[in-house]
């Protein structure tokens, strides 16, 4: 059997932008996504703490130090500028792997930047 475990999360992220004419996925500054071990292209959920709306998208990778978390495509009516957010990005893994496994959480501060 195969568990769907917390692989990574950047926790309370501020949205620097919303881009609503964009192919759609979220923007997220390189470094933060390095720290958390998620890839371009991964699926992840955005949790807004602000509205508490929950969507699913992929990330796209964004300027390195530029502290961007910007939402891109229809999600950007899912968020405003200076919302918090919460990324996560899930695995599969088997029962031992899952029991093993510590997952990766970054906090971050207002300007997105690794506490």
């Amino acid at each position: 059997m195969q568990l769907m475990m917390l692989k990574s999360k950047i926790h309370m992220a501020t949205l620097t932008g919303t881009e609503l004419y964009y192919h759609g996925s979220i923007a997220i500054d390189q470094d933060l996504l390095d720290a958390v071990g998620m890839l371009p292209g991964e699926q992840v959920h955005v949790l807004n703490v602000n509205n508490g709306s929950r969507l699913v998208t992929y990330t796209i990778s964004g300027e390195r130090g530029s502290g961007i978390m910007e939402l891109n495509g229809p999600a950007a009516h899912l968020g405003s500028i200076g919302d918090q957010v919460v990324v996560i990005a899930y695995a599969q893994m088997d029962e031992t792997e899952a029991r093993a496994y510590t997952p990766t959480v970054v906090h971050v501060d207002a300007d997105n930047r690794i506490k």
